[in-house]
């Protein structure tokens, strides 16, 4: 069981309905949150404030509420421990994070009662010349300093050196760094799981500009060459310092490095899919309707609608004893315009309609469609009191 929760909050978005959503969990429970001076002061809680070697010492739980970059750096607040990271989005929607805010609660629950698994997650590390030692989770980047010259950088593997590049950066990423700056320099997605580094070259001015994946048992080094300006370290997009021809960047993979929390909700590529926007594929762009199907995933709260088995959209209900209440419908980037949403409204108002139940909506498309087909309005009700 869960006896201690530790927080991370964003900087500047609004934390407070989900750090008053955790509290209200652990009072329940006898657990205790803590969270870091600096942060949970800035609103009006009741969690223990500590400092961020207490917050890791002591948590069994570490829950990051905002976006990725916050759970990269809740990831690098454990770095090397066991504890758990459970990433909640509070605000737009990220790679890491496993749960939006609304489910805060049953996550929670699923995690004190181990009804979770854990993806390890890669870190990167070097040491700066001024011995500064540096560690990442999504990427090491040599990046070009305004006024300076470009980025010339030799990647040498086994002590050979294997392709030079001239470009803006030079980017070492981990598979969870794919989708970040690796991506926007052309590099491929990666699956999280797999064992290796990419090294790509954004805006490259040579003619090589093809990405490398290299296996984490080759020993990587990244040689500043003389013809280099001056350039920034960036790690995680934060500058670390500063290198300059003939220093030499040596990068050591750190394999389970942290470890964050997986519900079973969601893929990595539904999330890349949706982050990225990805669209165009034969099965997006053209599908049968004989191969949509609605379900109702009881376990994640929602109806969901699929094409092909994959989950096109949903809608996001709370259920009590004889009455639904729609909270949210989402229909899946690239498959937007073709009556989903419609087919997907149309099955869970005739769900409530089986089971003999009444239904009140905070989902603003579930009111218009309501609204808009008469014949489901019999089925409006009061949300149950208690």
């Amino acid at each position: 069981m869960v006896h201690v929760v530790g927080i991370v909050l964003h900087p500047r978005r609004d934390c407070t309905p989900a750090v008053d959503t955790i509290l209200a969990w652990a009072k329940e429970r006898d657990v205790t949150v803590l969270g870091l001076s600096d942060e949970i002061g800035r609103i009006d809680c009741s969690a223990v404030a500590v400092s961020s070697e207490e917050l890791v010492d002591r948590s069994h739980l570490l829950v990051s509420l905002g976006g990725d970059g916050t759970m990269l750096r809740a990831l690098r607040l454990v770095e090397g421990r066991k504890t758990p990271v459970l990433g909640v989005n509070v605000g737009r929607l990220g790679f890491l994070a496993e749960v939006d805010a609304n489910h805060l609660t049953d996550a929670l629950s699923a995690i004190d009662a181990h009804r979770y698994t854990v993806e390890p997650r890669m870190a990167v590390r070097t040491t700066l010349p001024d011995g500064t030692d540096v560690t990442s989770f999504n990427d090491i980047a040599l990046v070009r300093s305004p006024g300076n010259g470009l980025a010339a950088v030799s990647i040498t593997v086994e002590g050979h050196s294997f392709v030079r590049y001239a470009a803006d950066a030079v980017i070492v990423s981990t598979p969870t760094g794919s989708t970040a700056y690796s991506f926007s320099a052309g590099g491929p997605i990666v699956s999280p799981t797999v064992q290796g580094l990419l090294v790509s070259a954004a805006a490259a001015h040579s003619s090589f500009n093809r990405s490398l994946l290299l296996s984490l048992d080759e020993h990587l080094a990244l040689d500043v060459l003389p013809s280099s300006g001056r350039l920034a370290v960036e790690a995680d997009g934060i500058v670390r310092g500063f290198v300059d021809a003939g220093d030499c960047v040596k990068i050591t993979p750190l394999p389970g490095a942290a470890h964050v929390v997986r519900l079973g909700r969601t893929t990595f590529y539904e999330r890349a899919r949706r982050k990225l926007r990805v669209a165009g594929s034969a099965q997006v762009d053209t599908f049968d309707t004989t191969n949509v199907s609605v379900v109702d995933n009881f376990e994640s709260s929602r109806y969901e609608v699929l094409v092909a088995g994959e989950v096109a959209g949903y809608v996001e209900y709370r259920r009590s004893v004889g009455h639904i209440e729609f909270l949210h419908t989402e229909v899946v980037q690239g498959y937007e315009g073709r009556g989903l949403a419609g087919r997907l409204a149309t099955s869970a108002l005739d769900d409530v309609r089986a089971r003999g139940a009444t239904m009140t909506t905070s989902c603003p498309f579930m009111a218009g469609y309501v609204a808009d087909h008469p014949g489901y309005a019999d089925l409006l009700g009061e949300t149950p009191s208690g």
